[in-house]
């Protein structure tokens, strides 16, 4: 049997969805749940990256962008790690994709919408117990049915992610099967992964021996990359929680300086004053004294 890889891995994900335009449109096709007349038939790539105008959303350059016969835009993005600020990369890309459709002087009317497709390798909603898809519109308060219609968001927690059926054949489920399922660690393919040409198709591109020596090289280093992403993400995530505590036994004993001890600490490690603010109860003028 082949040996394959993740194909959640960057250089891997890239390879079958922004190199394979069928593959591609299968998965928005399916993920994105468009029916009848809404499918998308035909797609081109769009290699032009949205430069981000903001310092603190540098690290913006997406997976795949496209766009299909009727002027849609798709942006599809791979998150193995989940920060809070993603969200707003996120808002951002979308964002940026509709604005440029239109040139100074065109009427804004001509700007078509643009779908945000992103699957998170993280549960970010332990709430939702059993929801791993999100799906966000701008929609009115009082009336959901009443949309503006233009930028529409899709979120999948793929940890959550369970078929409910090991024989379904529908592609929604095929695909996600594919991306939770296939790793270094696949002993055995599911037959019903194999018998569809696209998922089969998908397969071939993952296996270990279709990559060259210098592939295999950019996927361990992008796999070295988002294992130290993960500590350093779940350091901060540590030392938040550690910081809060020690607030919350500071105000139980009644000590001020308490706070101010625990902010001189946050501000060491290099966090904002927003975030020691936010955390700690102090003005921002106090914790610019310390």
């Amino acid at each position: 049997m082949p040996k394959y890889l993740d194909p959640k891995n960057d250089l891997l994900f890239k390879k079958v969805f922004g190199e394979h335009k069928n593959l591609c449109i299968s998965l928005l096709n399916s993920l994105l749940k468009f029916e009848g007349g809404a499918q998308i038939e035909w797609i081109e790539y769009d290699t032009s990256e949205l430069i981000p105008e903001i310092p603190a959303l540098k690290d913006t350059i997406v997976d795949v962008r496209c766009k299909d016969k009727n002027g849609r835009h798709f942006i599809v993005e791979m998150q193995m790690n989940w920060t809070k600020d993603f969200e707003q990369r996120i808002l951002f890309n979308a964002s940026k994709a509709y604005v440029k459709q239109i040139n100074r002087g065109e009427e804004i009317i001509l700007a078509q919408p643009v779908y945000s497709l992103n699957l998170v390798n993280y549960t970010f909603d332990a709430e939702a117990k059993n929801e791993f898809y999100h799906h966000y519109k701008i929609v009115n308060i009082q009336n959901t049915e009443k949309q503006i219609k233009g930028l529409e968001f899709v979120f999948v927690e793929l940890p959550k992610y369970k078929p409910i059926n090991p024989d379904e054949q529908n592609y929604f489920n095929l695909w996600l099967r594919f991306l939770t399922e296939i790793n270094e660690n696949t002993k055995s393919v599911p037959d019903v992964l194999l018998q569809k040409k696209e998922l089969s198709e998908a397969l071939k591109c993952v296996e270990e021996a279709s990559l060259t020596s210098d592939e295999l090289d950019i996927y361990d280093r992008v796999l070295d990359a988002i294992w130290a992403r993960k500590l350093l993400i779940e350091g901060i995530r540590r030392e938040v929680r550690e910081a809060r505590e020690s607030v919350e036994k500071g105000k139980a004993e009644g000590k001020a300086e308490g706070k101010a001890e625990v902010a001189k600490k946050m501000k060491q490690r290099g966090m904002s004053a927003e975030e020691i603010s936010f955390l700690t109860e102090l003005t921002l003028e106090e914790i610019k004294k310390l």
